[in-house]
């Protein structure tokens, strides 16, 4: 792992010292910044679920601090044959309810990935090179790939094990409603109001290391001010994704701690490639459709990218919580492309791609995105906004709350609108998720919402996935990135910073896969 991660949990701590929490705090209050909207850890592969059920749930292979794999409910794994991985189970491990954990509920859980309904984001693609789940004793599964698969052991960091008796036939609902919602993670369900709130107390069982806390109030407080309010009134203990508005003030405020650490989050624009015809939001400046979709010519996508100050968001909307990119992974992280440079702001360069694609007059486009998901989403949307009108286009921009605005960027109804994704440390990923052609059976491109597909990138994608050698595995992933990027297959703008801040005797160990944990928080004193 590169240079940003290893050093990673650069944690601001202002007066920490000999300050405690009381020794008779058992129970932790968490405020978090996005809804969890669903228990389900099959249902929707989403940053703020991942991070509850990862206290209710566990893996085979879990991930540090850091994103770098470790044991979780396999204590070791290796590859017996060039398409077999052995995985050796950690004994002893007993779900909530008292079941014990064999290999029995590791091949109903991978059965059971692919069949969950009407997921809006699917899981599939990292179970689906799994040919074949044998089972060889009760604590050993070897793993059978149809050809040489390397990325196995972290594809199983985002599958959530379920037990076999208990969740067979399982809906989503009964999840959702506290009943199944039942793992072998650190933490037991005690309530679940959806959209609200998570209560949770700790698993005295848990394999792992013990939790600090005995009793969780996991509180979903989408709005920035109230969410900080609440850490000033003493009504929560941590928060996640501090406004940026706020940091200055709490990094005065001696009552209170920051940590933070360059994160995995990729903040993005996303483009309509789907349609051939017109596209329902961009229109000529009398309103009249264009067809062809003016967004499938790739000198149109570059004039869009072209025409972002992304320096200045950083700077003035994120207030330096985040890095201006051009592509995918941070510097120091596997898979970054060495020398790839963040698109120069030129206004003028913008105008004259538009011209050259038949557009010198501009056209009319409405840019979509959230306003409760990622910090300063709204104002993101609202400065590209205006810096696309100052390149020739009439922009509108219209932001929605998260739980309307992911319904309809599912459903492909956008032509242009600001999204967000969570990586794994290696390409590999942001090119299966977000650039591959959607494909339900496969689970490729489970979330590139604007339809792009490249099938040539596709079949190297493919290749990449079947090499051992590891360096020119990297290589063969570079290349691809790049293609994807030179082609615009999304327009990145940067990457997060991944920041939390804590009341006085509160630590916390920030994550770069940003997941807000209750096992990640621990008295001062402990520390």
């Amino acid at each position: 792992m590169g240079s940003i991660l290893r050093a990673a949990a650069v944690a601001s701590v202002l007066s920490l010292g000999a300050l405690q929490a009381p020794a008779s705090a058992q129970t932790l209050t968490m405020a978090v910044g996005a809804p969890v909207t669903s228990l389900d850890p099959h249902f929707h592969q989403l940053s703020p679920n991942n991070a509850a059920a990862s206290m209710i749930f566990s893996r085979l292979v879990e991930t540090d601090e850091h994103a770098r794999n470790i044991p979780g409910l396999a204590e070791s794994w290796r590859v017996v044959e060039p398409t077999v991985w052995e995985f050796k189970l950690r004994p002893g491990v007993r779900f909530h309810n008292g079941r014990e954990f064999t290999a029995e509920d590791v091949a109903f859980t991978f059965a059971r990935v692919p069949n969950v309904p009407n997921s809006p984001a699917s899981f599939t693609l990292f179970v689906r090179p799994i040919v074949q789940v044998e089972i060889v004793d009760p604590l050993t599964v070897r793993l059978h790939t149809r050809t040489p698969y390397p990325l196995l052991p972290m594809d199983l960091t985002n599958i959530f094990i379920l037990d076999r008796e208990t969740h067979e036939g399982a809906t989503t609902e009964r999840f959702n409603s506290g009943e199944l919602a039942i793992g072998t993670g650190p933490f037991r369900l005690l309530r679940h109001a959806n959209g609200d709130r998570i209560e949770l107390e700790r698993n005295d069982n848990f394999y792992g290391e013990r939790p600090a806390f005995a009793r969780v109030n996991y509180r979903m407080i989408t709005n920035d001010g109230a969410r900080t309010a609440a850490l000033l009134a003493g009504d929560v203990d941590v928060i996640d994704q501090v406004p940026t508005a706020d940091l200055a003030r709490v990094r005065r405020d001696t009552r209170l701690s920051l940590y933070e650490t360059t994160g995995l989050r990729l903040i993005f624009l996303s483009l309509d490639h789907s349609r051939d015809d017109a596209t329902p939001f961009v229109t000529d400046n009398d309103g009249k459709p264009i067809s062809p979709n003016p967004l499938r010519d790739v000198r149109v996508r570059r004039a869009l990218s072209m025409a972002i100050d992304r320096a200045a968001i950083v700077e003035r909307v994120m207030e330096g919580a985040a890095t201006p990119t051009g592509q995918f992974l941070a510097e120091g992280v596997t898979s970054h492309i060495p020398g790839f440079p963040t698109p120069r702001y030129d206004t003028d360069g913008a105008r004259r791609l538009l011209a050259e694609a038949g557009f010198p007059n501009g056209f009319r486009i409405t840019l979509h995105g959230p306003n409760d998901r990622y910090p300063n989403d709204g104002r993101i949307i609202q400065a590209v906004g205006q810096m696309w009108t100052r390149a020739g286009l009439r922009t509108t921009v219209e932001a929605q709350t998260w739980a309307t605005f992911i319904g309809r960027a599912a459903r492909a109804e956008f032509s242009s609108f600001l999204v967000g994704w969570g990586m794994n440390p290696d390409g590999s990923h942001p090119l299966r998720n977000l650039i591959a052609c959607p494909n339900r059976d496969t689970g490729l491109g489970a979330s590139n919402r604007g339809r792009y597909c490249n099938p040539e990138l596709d079949r190297g994608l493919a290749e990449s996935s079947q090499m051992l050698d590891e360096a020119a595995r990297q290589e063969r992933l570079i290349a691809l990135e790049r293609t994807a990027l030179e082609d615009v297959a999304l327009i990145p703008l940067h990457i997060q910073t991944n920041i939390w801040a804590a009341r006085r005797g509160f630590v916390v160990t920030p994550r770069a896969d940003e997941l807000t944990r209750a096992q990640d928080v621990r008295p001062a004193a402990a520390r």
